[in-house]
Parts: C-alpha cells; structure tokens; sequence
C-alpha cells in the first residue's frame, strides 16, 4: 500500500508536538524571511519521515539537506535520503534552477556505466516522501500564516494540495496529478523569536484504491543566514538516458 501512494509528495506526521517557546507569535514572519534571502546564502534541515495505515506506523526515512537562495526564494538545494529500507538506501538530491540530479537508490541499477547522476529538467519537490510544505519561499509562508491560526509562536491550520500548489513553486513542481487537488494537509508551523521557521510538522491521509494511510513528516531548520554553496555533479558523471 505505502509504494500506491508514492503518487503524491508527503507531508509531516500528526504527531503531538513538543511545548512551544513562551514568547509570541512574530508580527510580520513574510518579511523576516526576506530579509534572509541573500545570494549565496541559505539554511538547513534535518528532517524524519513517518508511514502509518492506521494499524501499523513506521519511520521511512531520515534526511537532511540545505536551501540555498536567491533574492526571490529557493535557488538551489541539496538533500541527502536515507532509507530504512534495504531496496532504496541512500539517495541524494541537487537541484539548481529548473534542474535536478538524482543519485543513489536505484540508479546504480538503471543508469548506463560510468554514470552516477540522472538528471531532469524540473525543479521542486525531489521525492514522494519529502516534506511538502516549504517555508521557505514567501509566497507559501504567507499561505500558512493565513489558512492558518497563530498561538504563541506556532501557526497551526490546514490547506489543500491545489490551493499549496498555487502559491508554491516547490510544491507545483512535483506534478502531483489533480485528483489529489482536495487533498487537505493539516500543519504546525513553529518559528524562532526572529520569525524564522524552526521546525515543521504536517500530515495528509491519502487513499487509494480504498486504502489509506498518513504519511508525515517533521522538519527542523536551523542555520538561517550562514553561507552555503550548491553545486552540481561532474558533467562527466550526468546522464539523461536510462540503460
């Protein structure tokens, strides 16, 4: 059942949540978070992935990567994967611009000798298990902040894949099919006194074939404002072919 519903991106797990800091909720996190996005720079996150149908749940995966920015949002990331799953392992994700490689998992498998990296001309969410939600971008956390309800210094609400989808890029990348438009993601956002997320909670139920199961996920970022540098693989290791 969890492989059916790898049609769609996951979200965060609905996990109970830890105490939230006393202070109060930031007045303006849309323009704290502009105040970040300088070339050159980015954050991190670390984040872990959760499966369950209801009767059984387990940990899928831990990741962790870094955004890098420009003066509009994400420019660029690098995610590594891993799998508590023999058959996929360890992946890694770099997109830059509209571009993304992916290696690891089963590449080794599928792509000709000599190549590690397979590369595709989309930008947005690398996997069907990532997290969804991207505070990040401006446009996506004003969306939080109103479908959402603030209380000290977490925003908590729901939104749905179409309305996330018009709102962000990382998110309308993915090419989720449309029939998952209605589905509703329900979020806890928590942010730093700064108004800059620190950690990201949120899960959706998808059903597929009369099944169910919830998929989540919970990211912690950290790290805003340090320098980072994304680059892309060895030219020589990148393909765009399948054996």
């Amino acid at each position: 059942m969890k492989k059916t519903i790898t049609t769609v991106a996951a979200c965060a797990a609905a996990l109970s949540l830890a105490a939230a800091p006393a202070h109060a909720a930031p007045q303006d996190p849309v323009s704290a978070l502009k105040a970040e996005l300088v070339p050159g720079h980015g954050v991190r996150f670390t984040e872990k992935v959760t499966w369950s149908d209801g009767t059984d749940e387990e940990e899928l995966q831990d990741r962790q990567g870094v955004f890098q920015f420009d003066r509009k949002g994400v420019a660029a990331f690098d995610i590594k994967v891993h799998w508590n799953d023999e058959d996929y392992g360890r992946q890694r994700a770099i997109g830059i611009g509209r571009t993304t490689y992916h290696n690891g998992g089963v590449m080794p498998r599928v792509l000709p000798e000599g190549k590690t990296w397979y590369k595709v001309n989309r930008y947005g969410l690398n996997d069907s298990y990532g997290q969804v939600i991207n505070p990040a971008e401006p446009t996506t956390l004003a969306a939080l902040i109103k479908h959402g309800k603030a209380t000290n210094s977490s925003i908590t609400g729901t939104i749905t894949f179409k309305e996330l989808k018009q709102v962000s890029p990382w998110w309308a990348g993915a090419k989720a099919d449309k029939s998952f438009d209605g589905t509703k993601v329900s979020y806890t956002l928590t942010l730093t006194r700064e108004g800059l997320a620190s950690s990201l909670r949120s899960s959706y139920t998808a059903t597929e074939n009369g099944r169910s199961a919830t998929i989540g996920v919970d990211t912690r970022y950290s790290g805003w404002g340090a320098k980072v540098s994304v680059k892309a693989p060895d030219p020589a290791k990148v393909t765009t072919e399948f054996r």
